[in-house]
């Protein structure tokens, strides 16, 4: 119920998209969005848009973004991630695919300078997506961060030295070849192919651009170099060179710049491939799980082949927070959960109380090793997940894989938990329904005997001296059925419910079933002189391993039942034989039989059929469900099947025992 009224929230109310990012007026951004989700009712969500130049971002800006998130998280946001170098497309698609109504984002104070130049993020994303509310928060702060972000990046694009000495090799070689195909009188336009290759190769193998740009560079100086007449200087004798060299140079940048953007998307595609991957992998293992302890088990399993970092889980039970277990790609993981700070346990608990992440990298307990965070769904929490962050912060990627991963566990415990509240539910209504039919069928179907007994005992209070000799005997007969048929269905009564809970004791032991077939005749009701019972035996000496009590219970309850559904003088045969490794007792008569709609139901506890009794007392229905369960136990099977022409052959088997005799 819960789930579809939130179903509805999302459907019928406002979605308010806020956009995160490292600038420190970010916070009151989110703010802003959370404000606006409550105002109108809705609910937000908080994206980032992960980009090719996040390498590039300081240790603070990363923090600062961190600490976006976990705000946004905080306040009640659904964390989303994207990739791609078109911020403001990727902010509108994901606004149009998501159904948003209004987008919360934040403006610096800098201005297009010129007519030409590149427009804004806020320009762009107003333009591209028109049919959506864009509320653009002042961003006055930012100006001077971003500046000196900008600076930060310049501080850093400058190549590493082992990228420089790949630039160097590379064109190095593509001067010798280029000399070597001047030298076999190759065109110059061969020449210029092998430098913009060289320069591809380049942007292959190393990082950023500036490597890109600048082989491209020193591809045209080396070609007008070595390889343009006049050799060696920087002079062309032809009119056309500067024009091919100006080509070579821009075809140069272009073809460099492209294929390290290119190579950016690729690394962003293969991270988005991966994070789906895992999505999947993680999805398929939890629906695969039995209980909370195999989907926290998994979870933290996948966390851990994700992140490569140690885990700890603290499962819920009955609202509590239990120990934790580590997880760990090392052997040495009771080592390592040795050196968890004792206070970890507290920050575990402070997350279950207060639903909110902390820890390592947050402003509740920075000092402990673990970043904690709860597995949640709505305000239920079901554990706490620990991440080993030591002196390495999640980047964004991974941070959003992470609540992916929690989310999934979340709605798998919260599922299963469902699932085994049905079954429970289902189970309390089926032993409901039970006890309902139990009731009302002892308190229709005893009064009959207790009235004939409480009446026939008055009878013989009142007028005990005055009625002869056969008179009283008939009543004396009378009671003594009644008590009898009361006496035989408690026993029944008490033998279904000891073995459907597993308390019946069996005393197993290797018996004939000649011996335990006559037994029970000798306990059949009085009645059954007035029918003609027969037994054959096809096999001699057949040994079962039985509880002989439970067998002959069976016999006399199939034996009863067939008494009460035939009419007198009807015939009842009992027949044994050999099945191949089975000994299968049939026990037939030629009765009205029962309608093909009931047979399967004959064996149900409580059933009682359609036909009329020939004595006005009616059963329980827990003969044949007794006897069912007494010939599983055993394991064997009961079955019925028609008597041709008409009549019941009630049928069940029992494994054979071997008889030794000893001569």
């Amino acid at each position: 119920m819960e789930k579809h009224n939130d179903r509805n929230i999302k459907e019928n109310n406002e979605h308010i998209l806020v956009c995160l990012s490292s600038s420190p007026s970010n916070a009151k951004i989110v703010r802003t969005a959370a404000k606006m989700a409550k105002a109108f009712g809705g609910y937000f969500t908080a994206l980032y848009v992960h980009t090719p130049n996040v390498a590039a971002m300081s240790d603070s800006d990363k923090k600062r973004l961190q600490q976006s998130i976990q705000l946004a998280e905080s306040l009640g946001a659904d964390i989303a991630t994207v990739h791609g170098d078109d911020v403001s497309y990727q902010i509108a698609e994901f606004a149009r695919l998501s159904a948003v109504t209004k987008i919360v984002i934040g403006r610096s104070n800098v201005k297009r300078q010129h007519i030409w130049s590149k427009p804004t993020l806020t320009e762009k994303l107003i333009e591209i997506a028109p049919n959506i509310d864009i509320h653009i928060i002042p961003d006055t702060i930012v100006y001077g961060s971003y500046r000196e972000r900008k600076n930060m990046l310049f501080d850093q694009i400058f190549p590493t030295f082992f990228d420089l000495f790949i630039t160097l090799a590379v064109l190095f070689a593509v001067t010798l070849i280029g000399t070597l195909f001047l030298a076999l009188g190759f065109t110059e336009t061969n020449i210029i192919t092998v430098y913009i290759l060289g320069v591809l190769l380049i942007s292959l193998f190393t990082k950023g651009y500036v490597c890109s740009v600048l082989g491209a560079l020193l591809s045209v100086i080396l070609f007008n170099f070595f390889l343009t007449e006049p050799r060696f200087t920087f002079h062309a004798y032809a009119s056309g060179y500067p024009v091919t060299i100006m080509i070579m140079l821009i075809v140069a940048i272009l073809t460099g710049t492209l294929a390290s953007k290119l190579k950016d998307n690729a690394k962003l595609s293969a991270q988005a491939a991966f994070r789906t991957k895992v999505l999947f992998d993680t999805n398929q293992l939890l629906q695969k799980a039995k209980n909370d302890q195999e989907i926290i088990q998994i979870t933290a399993g996948q966390l851990v082949k994700l992140l490569d970092r140690d885990v700890i889980a603290y499962p819920e039970v009955d609202g509590e927070l239990k120990e934790g277990r580590i997880f760990s790609e090392v052997s040495e993981s009771e080592h390592l959960l040795e050196n968890i700070e004792k206070t970890d346990k507290q920050v575990a608990v402070w997350v279950y109380e207060n639903k909110k992440r902390a820890g390592a990298t947050t402003k509740q307990y920075p000092d402990a090793r673990c970043l904690y965070m709860a597995i949640r769904m709505n305000n239920k929490v079901y554990g706490v997940i620990g991440i080993v962050v030591k002196d390495q912060p999640l980047d964004s990627f991974e941070n959003s894989v992470m609540l992916s991963i929690l989310g999934e566990c979340a709605l798998a415990i919260e599922n299963s938990r469902n699932a085994k509240e049905k079954e429970e539910a289902a189970l309390l209504a089926k032993h409901e329904q039970l006890r309902a039919n139990l009731l009302r069928s002892i308190s229709h179907d005893l009064r009959t005997p207790l009235t004939s007994i409480s009446g026939n005992a008055s009878t013989l209070m009142a007028n005990d001296k005055i009625l002869d000799e056969q008179i009283r005997k008939q009543i004396f007969q009378d009671i003594y059925e009644d008590s009898e048929w009361l006496i035989s269905l408690v026993e029944n009564l008490l033998s279904v419910t000891r073995i459907e809970e597993g308390r019946m004791n069996f005393n197993m032991s290797p018996q004939i079933i000649d011996e335990v077939i006559e037994e029970a005749l000798n306990h059949l009701n009085s009645r059954a002189n007035r029918y003609k019972i027969s037994v054959e035996y096809k096999d001699e000496l057949l040994m079962a391993r039985m509880d002989a009590r439970l067998i002959m219970q069976v016999i006399i309850n199939i034996m009863d039942n067939a008494i009460k559904y035939t009419p007198e003088g009807a015939s009842i045969n009992l027949i044994v034989e050999k099945q191949e490794n089975q000994m299968a007792v049939h026990i037939k008569d030629n009765g009205p039989g029962i309608a093909d709609s009931l047979k399967p139901y004959v064996f149900d506890m409580f059933f009682k059929g359609e036909s009329k009794i020939a004595d006005s007392r009616r059963s329980l229905g827990l003969g044949l469900a007794l006897c069912k369960s007494i010939i599983e136990a055993h394991g064997g099977v009961i079955y019925l099947k028609d008597h041709m022409p008409h009549g019941c052959d009630f049928t069940f088997t029992l494994p054979l025992n071997e008889v030794n005799l000893n001569e």
